[in-house]
């Protein structure tokens, strides 16, 4: 039986799990690894070392010269999972099965960055992983496989996180098996929903909290982007706050007052006012010295 030989352009925990998958398939063979032209990823390159896989670092995968070094492997499919370079239409149909790519994503909804963040602040239920193959735009190829995970009042960017590097490998690895095996059943995005959602990458400045929100976004924000993220900051005079954990207040009144002001104390942190209700803080990371009455900007 003839091995599907794949070329896996991939980085971080996301393909780890994924490669430790494949590569145990007796009908795979992994011809090489590309890492990310930055990375600091030593396991990718020790899987290499380890597998007897030539690793392909240092390229532009748009270039003539990875063009010539893909080529020589003779490839039947690409595989990406956390990749940052985009596929340009000759390096993507190059393997005769074309390229695709895991993204811890429901498309045709949250295609682009920041995913799992996106989702918190958007309440979401749930959350996607989906294996597409790549086309000219921007996680909009048709899906070869996608499944969903729930999201609840207890998750958070840590457990959405631990539960997608697995959930990725997983949907990865079986999308790879059907793709094997020609049983393919290609699904068209807008055959799901015609127009789709892109969420932008997340920059500096966006982990600012803005209190002048109802509970339930303020409760969302700050679970969406705490630990291993950058936690949500606000300011009490000169000093950073951050906070990594937030609660809500069952039954807490809504009433007009001050958003962002100190109203009371828990054992485990503050009560502060948002724009209907209030909610409770804790696991604060600052240097200042909080007390009622102090308001957050």
């Amino acid at each position: 039986m003839k091995k599907l030989k794949i070329g896996y352009f991939a980085d971080g925990p996301w393909s780890h799990r994924a490669f430790e998958k494949i590569i145990m398939k007796d009908q795979i063979e992994v011809a090489f690894i590309v890492p990310r032209t930055d990375t600091t990823d030593s396991t990718l390159k020790g899987y290499c070392e380890k597998y007897t896989i030539p690793y392909l670092t240092g390229f532009n995968i748009n270039s003539d010269a990875f063009y010539e070094a893909a080529s020589a492997h003779q490839c039947d499919l690409f595989v990406s999972m956390s990749f940052n370079q985009i596929f340009k239409e000759r390096i993507m149909t190059l393997p005769p099965l074309g390229t695709i790519n895991c993204h811890a994503g429901k498309l045709p909804f949250y295609r682009g960055r920041n995913i799992l963040n996106w989702a918190l602040i958007n309440d979401e239920k749930e959350f996607g992983i989906t294996v597409h193959y790549v086309d000219n735009s921007i996680d909009t190829g048709d899906i070869v496989l996608q499944e969903c995970y729930p999201i609840t009042d207890e998750s958070n960017y840590n457990t959405l996180l631990l539960t997608a590097y697995d959930g990725c490998a997983d949907v990865l690895s079986r999308a790879i098996d059907i793709i094997a095996a020609d049983q393919v059943t290609r699904i068209v995005q807008t055959s799901i929903h015609p127009v789709g959602m892109y969420c932008g990458a997340r920059r500096a400045g966006d982990e600012i909290l803005n209190w002048n929100q109802p509970s339930r976004h303020v409760f969302n924000f700050i679970r969406a982007i705490c630990d291993p993220g950058p936690m949500a900051h606000t300011r009490l005079n000169e000093h950073i706050v951050k906070i990594n954990q937030c609660a809500q207040i069952p039954g807490a009144p809504s009433y007009i007052g001050v958003a962002g002001q100190i109203v009371g104390k828990t054992t485990r942190g503050w009560v502060v006012k948002t724009s209907d209700t209030t909610v409770e803080i804790f696991d604060i990371h600052t240097e200042a010295k909080l007390k009622i009455g102090d308001r957050f900007t």
